[in-house]
């Protein structure tokens, strides 16, 4: 059996979807009674308070996802370490979780730059990176395709992979259900990012 990481990027909703898509994606992992990784935006959780905590009551794995979005490789390392640690205080309010040492960066921005990645580390976190990029982000894409890319990224990739999905884009909680499933079918078992080595 190979493990897989389903990972999804929550951000405040200032893209064109409805705003509910996020339970929605919650409703669909719960469903199949499966486990994911949520990367918590600081903003986010701010205006979503009693979702974030029933994401961590799920027994979901909770990281870190900055305070506002902003690409790292565009911030000081002071302005690295203050946003980690708002929204690291906003995630410990409102879950109870302390989402250390998981973080991803916004954008994947300064996840190559040698001062982001220590500024981070200073900070307490390690950037999680992603194996499988679904674009469930873009115009169009629907959920057959990011079932396809993220089953066909997983035979490619074997064990370990971790998916990059985001929990607004209005195709991401129509293919969990299936991809699941399929993901189930094929042998995979899905694992939180903190169960990875």
């Amino acid at each position: 059996m190979t493990r897989i990481a389903l990972t999804v990027d929550t951000e405040h909703n200032d893209h064109p979807a409805q705003p509910g898509n996020t339970a929605l994606v919650v409703d669909a992992f719960e469903q199949a009674g499966a486990r994911g990784t949520f990367f918590l935006q600081g903003r986010w959780v701010r205006a979503n308070p009693a979702l974030a905590r029933r994401i961590a009551e799920a027994g979901h794995c909770i990281g870190n996802h900055s305070r506002s979005h902003a690409p790292m490789d565009m911030m000081t390392d002071e302005g690295i370490a203050g946003s980690l640690a708002t929204a690291e205080e906003m995630i410990v309010e409102a879950t109870g979780i302390n989402p250390r040492p998981l973080f991803r960066c916004p954008y994947g921005a300064g996840a190559e730059d040698p001062r982001v990645l220590t500024a981070i580390d200073v900070a307490g976190y390690r950037d999680v990176r992603w194996d499988i990029d679904t674009h469930d982000w873009e115009p169009g894409r629907t959920p057959a395709e990011i079932i396809t890319t993220v089953v066909g990224g997983h035979a490619r990739h074997g064990d370990g992979a971790i998916v990059l999905m985001h929990g607004w884009p209005d195709p991401t909680h129509a293919a969990l259900p299936e991809l699941i499933e399929r993901l189930r079918r094929s042998g995979a078992e899905l694992v939180g990012v903190d169960d990875l080595a």
